[in-house]
């Protein structure tokens, strides 16, 4: 079972049940928004590669509430050299029409508790310059921006700029 905060929610670690609908969350942003720079929607398969990682470190979690799955959060392998193990590139979405009701909040505070525990240092998130709910949520939670990368994507016919936050959770061990 997963472990249920004090808001209510429930995080749940991801496994086969959960994903078709984290391919349905995932694929409506592929499909609708410039959240995601895939351009062609996600398979099964492609998923599962991508949220069910393997390694005990990298973890993915669905936000549950009453039963229904509110969207999911992760943390995933930064750069794959050994100097970056102690760095993760954390990631939350929400089901469409679930924002605005502090999830993402409540989500980043969950997947900072385990980053602690599982010894990371670094937490870092990148997200379009047009996703301004994702930038306040980082900026709000003390993550600063360390990085823009401009026109590094086109989506939708135009240029996409991308924004990376950090913050440090850790000491050097």
């Amino acid at each position: 079972m997963g472990e249920i905060t004090a808001s209510g929610l429930l995080f749940e670690e991801i496994g086969e049940a959960h994903l078709a609908e984290v391919l349905d969350i995932y694929n409506y942003y592929v499909l609708n928004t410039t959240v995601s720079f895939h351009t062609e929607p996600q398979s099964l398969p492609e998923m599962r590669q991508s949220v069910l990682s393997g390694d005990p470190r990298f973890k993915s979690y669905a936000i549950m509430q009453e039963g229904e799955m509110l969207g999911y959060v992760l943390i995933a392998r930064h750069k794959n050299k050994q100097a970056y193990d102690t760095s993760g590139e954390i990631s939350i979405y929400l089901k469409p029409g679930c924002g605005g009701r502090g999830l993402g909040g409540h989500a980043l505070r969950f997947i900072e508790e385990r980053a602690a525990e599982l010894r990371f240092h670094v937490l870092v998130a990148t997200v379009c310059a047009d996703n301004e709910p994702s930038r306040r949520l980082f900026v709000k939670h003390g993550y600063e921006q360390s990085a823009l990368f401009k026109e590094i994507g086109s989506k939708f016919g135009r240029w996409l700029d991308i924004v990376s936050y950090q913050k440090i959770i850790g000491q050097l061990q």
